[in-house]
C-alpha cells in the first residue's frame, strides 16, 4: 500500500534551479516562513525527529513571485511531505501523522491560493481537482486525529487501512492537480512564445520552459507535447532574434531528451534549420555550440529512436563539416567538448560517417585538439576524442593517417588518464578514455607499423601496469579487459618485449583466466 502512495505523488524531486546550494537556501530563506502560525498548537507536540527541523512554508508576501516556480517548489513541500507521513504510518507513529497531516493540509491550501492567485488560469477540471484535494486532506487530517484519541491497538490498525486509502486519494488528485497545472503553464509559455515580440519577456518564457526541462524526462515530454519545440524553432528562424538563439537551443536540447521531442523536431523540419545555423559564418560561436549540443542530444548512441531522423542522413556531410570545423578553431573547452560529443555520437549514428571523417582529415583536427590545452582540457573531452578515434579505426585506411599524426603517442598517453577532482563522474569519464584508448590500439596495431611504434613508445609496460595494478585502471573491469585485449595482439608482434610471468598470466591462458587472475589482485579486509 505504502508504494502506491508514493507511486502516487508526482515525479518533482527537483533540480528547480541549477545554482549554488548555498545561495539556493539563502534565496529560499526569503520565501519560506515558519508553519507554526498556521497549524493548530495542540496538535503540534514537541519532538525530537529531525524533519520536525524542516516545517517550512512559503509565505504569499512577495506578489511577484512567479507562479511556475511557486508551484514547483511548493509541489516539492508537499510530495516531501508526504512522503514522510506514508514513512511514520509504517512505523505506527500516530501522533507524528497526525500533525503532519495537519502540515500538509495547510501546505496544501496555501499552494492553492497562492497559485490562483499569481497564475492566468484556472480551468473547471482544475478546480474540481481543487475541491477534490481539500477534502481528502482534510479527511486525513480528521481520520490521523481520531488516532491519537485511542490506545486500543485493533481500532488503530484497522484505522491504519482507511488512513492508507485516504492517502493514496491525496496523492492522485495532488498529482493530477499539479499536472493539470503545469500543462497550462506549458500553454501560457508556448502562447508568450508565439505573440509577443518583446525580447526580454520571450527569454524570461524560454528560461521558465528550459527549468522546466531540468525537471526530468516526464515534463520534458509534457513541453514537447504543448508545442515548445514549433515555438522555439520559429524563433530559431528569424534573424531579428538571433540574441534569442543561444537559450532557444539550449532548451531544445533538453527538450530532445525524449522521442516526443525528436518526433516534433522532425515535423518542423528541425534539422534543416539546425544545419543552416551550423553553416551560417554570421553566427556566433556561442550560438554554433548550442547548434552542436542539439545534435549531440538527438543522435545520442543511447536513445532507441533515432532511427525517425531520415533528414539527419541528407545534411549529414554538411553538418559534420561544420562540427569539425567548430571544434578546429573552437576558442574554450566547452566549445570543443560539444562539437567533438556530436562528432562522436554521428559515428555510431551512421557508418558513412567514419568515411566522411577520414576524407575530411578529422584524425589530423582532433590529435591536433588533443594536444591544445585550451580546447582539450578535461577528460570529457578527451573521451569525445578517442570515442571517434576508436570507431574511426575500424576502417583499415585509419591506420595510415593516425601514424602519420602521431596518433599512436597519443593514445599511449591517454592510457595514463588521471582524475582531478576525484568525482564520479570524471573517475567514470577516466575510465572511459582507458577503455576506449586500448580499445583503439587493440584495432589499430593489426598494422605492423603501428605496432611497431606503440612499441617503440613503451605501450607494452602501460598495458601490463593497467592489467596488474587496479588502482591504475580505477579497478575497472572493461579497461582491464580491453588492456588485456591490447597487450595479446601486441605479444604477436613483439613476444620478447614481454616477461615470461607476464607472458605465462596475461597472454598466453585464456582471456577469461587472465581477468579473473587479475581483477582477484585487489586486496580483500573483509
Amino acid at each position: 500500500m505504502a508504494t502506491d502512495i508514493l507511486n502516487a505523488l508526482p515525479v518533482h524531486r527537483m533540480n528547480l534551479i541549477q545554482v549554488d546550494s548555498v545561495q539556493r537556501w539563502m534565496d529560499d530563506l526569503l520565501l519560506m516562513t515558519e508553519c507554526e502560525c498556521m497549524c493548530i498548537l495542540q496538535s503540534k507536540p514537541i519532538s525530537v525527529d529531525d524533519d520536525s527541523q524542516t516545517d517550512l512554508m512559503f509565505s504569499s508576501q512577495d506578489s511577484t513571485q512567479n507562479s511556475l516556480e511557486m508551484l514547483l517548489r511548493r509541489a516539492w513541500i508537499i510530495s516531501t511531505e508526504l512522503t514522510k507521513i506514508v514513512q511514520k504510518l509504517e512505523k505506527n507513529r500516530w501522533r507524528r501523522v497526525h500533525s503532519m497531516s495537519i502540515r500538509t493540509n495547510c501546505h496544501v491550501r496555501s499552494m492553492i491560493t497562492e497559485y490562483n492567485m499569481f497564475s492566468r488560469t484556472s480551468t473547471d477540471q482544475m478546480q474540481e481537482y481543487e475541491t477534490l484535494l481539500m477534502e481528502k486532506c482534510s479527511e486525513l487530517a480528521e481520520i490521523t486525529e481520531r488516532c491519537t484519541q485511542t490506545s486500543d491497538e485493533d481500532v488503530l490498525m484497522a484505522m491504519k487501512v482507511s488512513m492508507n486509502e485516504v492517502l493514496t486519494a491525496v496523492g492522485q488528485s495532488f498529482s493530477q492537480l499539479i499536472n493539470l497545472a503545469l500543462i497550462e503553464e506549458v500553454k501560457g509559455l508556448v502562447e508568450e512564445l508565439d505573440t509577443c515580440e518583446n525580447v526580454y519577456s520571450m527569454n524570461t518564457a524560454i528560461h521558465s520552459l528550459f527549468s522546466l526541462t531540468q525537471e526530468g524526462a516526464r515534463l520534458c515530454h509534457l513541453v514537447a507535447q504543448e508545442g515548445a519545440v514549433v515555438a522555439l524553432f520559429k524563433i530559431c528562424r528569424q534573424d531579428r532574434f538571433k540574441c534569442l538563439y543561444p537559450s532557444a537551443l539550449r532548451t531544445l536540447a533538453s527538450v530532445c531528451s525524449v522521442e516526443e521531442g525528436i518526433h516534433q523536431l522532425e515535423k518542423v523540419d528541425g534539422i534543416l534549420c539546425l544545419t543552416e545555423i551550423l553553416t551560417d559564418e554570421t553566427q556566433t560561436e556561442a550560438t554554433k555550440a548550442e547548434v552542436a549540443a542539439v545534435i549531440a542530444q538527438i543522435t545520442s548512441p543511447h536513445l532507441t529512436f533515432t532511427q525517425h531522423l531520415s533528414t539527419f542522413l541528407e545534411n549529414m556531410e554538411e553538418i559534420i563539416t561544420a562540427l569539425l570545423k567548430l571544434c578546429d578553431e573552437a576558442s574554450n573547452g566547452e566549445v570543443c567538448l560539444l562539437a567533438s560529443a556530436a562528432l562522436a555520437n554521428i559515428t555510431f549514428f551512421d557508418t558513412i560517417a567514419c568515411e566522411m571523417l577520414l576524407q575530411m582529415n578529422a584524425v589530423k583536427v582532433l590529435l591536433s585538439a588533443c594536444s591544445d590545452k585550451q580546447r582539450v582540457n578535461s577528460s570529457y573531452a578527451r573521451d569525445q576524442i578517442v570515442t571517434i578515434l576508436a570507431n574511426l579505426s575500424i576502417l583499415d585506411q585509419s591506420a595510415e593517417e593516425i601514424l602519420q599524426e602521431n596518433g599512436v603517442v597519443a593514445l599511449i598517453s591517454m592510457l595514463t588518464e588521471k582524475t582531478l577532482t576525484g568525482s564520479a563522474a570524471e573517475v567514470s569519464a577516466c575510465e572511459r578514455v582507458l577503455q576506449k584508448s586500448a580499445v583503439t590500439l587493440a584495432r589499430l596495431c593489426r598494422d605492423p607499423d603501428i605496432a611497431q611504434s606503440a612499441i617503440k613508445h613503451d605501450c607494452i609496460p602501460r598495458l601490463i601496469a593497467l592489467c596488474r595494478h587496479p588502482e591504475e585502471r580505477f579497478s575497472s573491469d572493461a579497461v582491464l579487459v580491453a588492456c588485456l585485449a591490447a597487450l595479446r595482439r601486441l605479444a604477436i608482434a613483439f613476444p620478447e618485449g614481454i616477461d615470461d610471468s607476464d607472458l605465462q598470466q596475461l597472454v598466453k591462458p585464456r582471456l577469461v583466466d587472465s581477468f579473473l587472475l587479475c581483477s582477484n589482485m585487489e586486496e580483500s579486509f573483509v
